[in-house]
């Protein structure tokens, strides 16, 4: 039997099917959305919840010409089944494939990209004011959950557009969810809007009971006042109305007509900015992902057994827990991230001392610094590509006042098929030029755990930098240690040049290095361990020495680790002194395999080897480079 999902090419393919088959094609949508995640890995659960209002926001709006704009993007894979992109579908998050989340160059049914929470307000707002410059009619709709609501960024763009009076709709899927579980006031407030539809339903049971007594349309109508304080209690939608906004709600998410009526209801208020409250449940139609929403809102690709050595955050996490017990002034503050940044070990153990603030990276670093005023030694575990949304907080209100913050920077470089949106390429370069900052990151997992115990004991505004991923598998020393602040570690030494390298790319370093020595070329291979303070004296003494030097670090090379090891060099008066710097280029790194990536931009081994070979071609002569030095 012929699928419905393979008659549908483009959004106006669902405008003539029944409501069954709209049931029947969820339906396959779900299917085809779990065969080609359990294949490729990516956002699963939050995509077989939104499932029924995908295909009912494409039924009663009219895409490209009306505009839907999805928070995140993430939960946007019925989104692009429905909107042409059906064929390339098993390609997503494949490298040179499909995005895995909104992507303008893609389709234009994207009409904004994204890959981090809290945009789509602000976006969808700015396209209606330029819908009514332009004097046009389109519809503007902006998707978003109940845990990218509680960003910053999503309230400032709500007072605007209430303010405003802007005529355009947010459709608020309320699923309890981040990745984590929603935390904070906002999420309660969402649960007494939820607890509606359940208090409608017994109102309109008992009005039908009580009326069909005897003087029961009269005890009924008395009772009014009491219906409407009882309402009052535990219906708080009078606060989008005090925001300027029409709501309507809460709708079943999962009911395609019903979700059709709240669309045409909203699109006929006109004139006023419109919220439509949406109950979905994450993992839909999938009792795994149902059950354990956290674990199955982003799945690996199915790749057989998995590693053995543990990941970096895990080390993190149970470096910072041991630490923890031994000292009561540490506390943890995540923003809604707690399994992935491998801190819900602790959560668990000191529940009262790890603090989820939500999607409000801005509000975690200066909640920390507030913390760290009264004594306390807080640790801020953020993405690398979110911890740049808080880059003002950094500078203003931890670096200005030389607090004690320690930013531990999970997915720090390359991090795969997520792609552009969370390639952690530029943490080095926007941390290190700040003053009072120290910079590190770790050669391997052991070392990290060193780290972390010396950023407790540092005092001072600390960044750790770890990469996303499995560990090297070395053993992890039972006793920490710290370590010097500002030195870098000689792992290896050679007459002909220099290799300084920084965190993940100090191990394809080190095996380029060994396999230069097999043509003949000695290398010193040095573990930087800081991008700042540099270690100088290490790297003007090996300036002295080769008078060729390399760079590597997996950041972009502007303003990154390279361009600090430039700065330094400038001053001095190191006469024929040569310098190769190997990271990121001055693009968005794409998604992929971090293997692959890393090979693309010589971030491996053989590309270490490549480049030194190519800049230093005279070193391929040795015997006669030899007398040069």
């Amino acid at each position: 039997m012929p699928r419905i999902l393979d008659r549908v090419n483009e959004p106006a393919d669902l405008k003539g099917l029944t409501l069954s088959q709209l049931e029947q094609l969820a339906a396959e949508i779900r299917g085809e959305i779990l065969a080609i995640v359990t294949a490729n890995g990516g956002h699963l659960a939050s995509s077989l919840g939104v499932v029924e209002l995908t295909i009912a926001l494409h039924r009663s709006f009219d895409s490209p010409r009306d505009k839907i704009v999805w928070d995140v993007g993430h939960q946007t894979y019925a989104h692009k089944l429905l909107t042409g992109r059906k064929a390339l579908f098993p390609t997503i998050r494949q490298y040179g494939g499909l995005s895995g989340f909104t992507e303008r160059s893609e389709s234009p049914h994207d009409p904004f990209g994204a890959g981090h929470a809290s945009t789509s307000i602000s976006a969808a707002l700015g396209m209606a004011i330029a819908r009514d410059l332009a004097l046009e009619s389109n519809h503007v709709v902006a998707v978003i959950g109940d845990g990218a609501m509680t960003g910053g960024m999503a309230f400032e763009a709500l007072n605007q557009a209430g303010h405003l009076g802007t005529s355009f709709i947010v459709v608020l899927n309320d699923n309890g969810m981040t990745i984590s579980p929603s935390v904070g006031a906002l999420s309660s407030f969402f649960y007494k809007l939820r607890l509606y539809r359940r208090y409608y339903r017994a109102k309109e049971e008992a009005e039908q009971v009580v009326t069909r007594l005897p003087m029961g349309p009269r005890v009924w109508k008395l009772g009014a006042r009491v219906k409407k304080s009882f309402k009052g209690l535990i219906i708080p939608s009078a606060f989008w109305e005090e925001l300027g906004f029409v709501y309507i709600g809460p709708i079943d998410g999962h009911d395609i007509a019903e979700l059709e009526a709240a669309f045409v209801q909203a699109r006929e208020y006109s004139r006023r900015p419109t919220l439509v409250h949406v109950i979905t449940r994450k993992g839909k139609g999938h009792s795994p992902a149902e059950e354990d929403a956290v674990s199955f809102h982003g799945v690996p690709p199915n790749q057989g057994p998995k590693e053995g050595s543990p990941s970096y955050s895990e080390v993190f996490g149970k470096t910072v827990l041991r630490l923890a017990r031994e000292n009561p002034r540490i506390v943890a503050i995540i923003a809604a991230m707690r399994e992935g940044t491998g801190l819900s070990m602790v959560a668990d153990k000191f529940p009262k001392r790890v603090f989820d603030v939500g999607i409000c990276e801005q509000h975690a670093v200066t909640l920390a610094a507030g913390l760290a005023t009264q004594g306390f030694i807080p640790i801020v575990a953020i993405y690398s590509t979110f911890l740049q949304r808080a880059l003002d907080q950094i500078i203003h209100d931890v670096c200005l006042q030389n607090l004690p913050v320690i930013l531990a920077i999970d997915r720090g470089g390359i991090v795969g098929e997520d792609g552009k949106t969370h390639q952690g390429a530029f943490d080095l370069s926007y941390l290190s030029f700040i003053p009072n900052m120290v910079v590190a990151s770790p050669k391997n997992e052991n070392e990290l755990q060193h780290l972390v115990y010396t950023a407790v004991r540092a005092n001072r505004p600390f960044a750790l930098r770890y990469p996303r991923g499995s560990g090297l598998g070395v053993p992890l020393d039972a006793e920490l240690r710290e370590l010097p602040i500002g030195k870098g570690e000689v792992l290896r030494v050679g007459k002909d040049i220099a290799i300084l390298a920084i965190g993940v790319t100090v191990a394809p370093s080190l095996e380029a290095s060994q396999r230069l020595a097999e043509k003949g070329i000695e290398a010193t291979v040095v573990n930087a361990r800081f991008a700042k303070p540099l270690d100088s004296s290490l790297i003007l003494d090996l300036a002295r020495q080769t008078r060729r030097l390399v760079t590597v670090e997996e950041n972009a090379l502007a303003g990154g680790f390279g361009s600090a090891v430039l700065g330094l060099l400038e001053s001095s008066t190191i006469p024929d002194l040569r310098v190769e710097r190997i990271g990121l280029p001055d693009e968005f790194v794409e998604q992929g395999p971090q293997g692959l990536l890393r090979a693309k931009y010589n971030l491996d081994a053989d590309g270490i080897e490549r480049r030194v070979l190519a800049a230093f071609s005279e070193l391929c002569a040795h015997p006669v480079m030899e007398a040069g030095n």
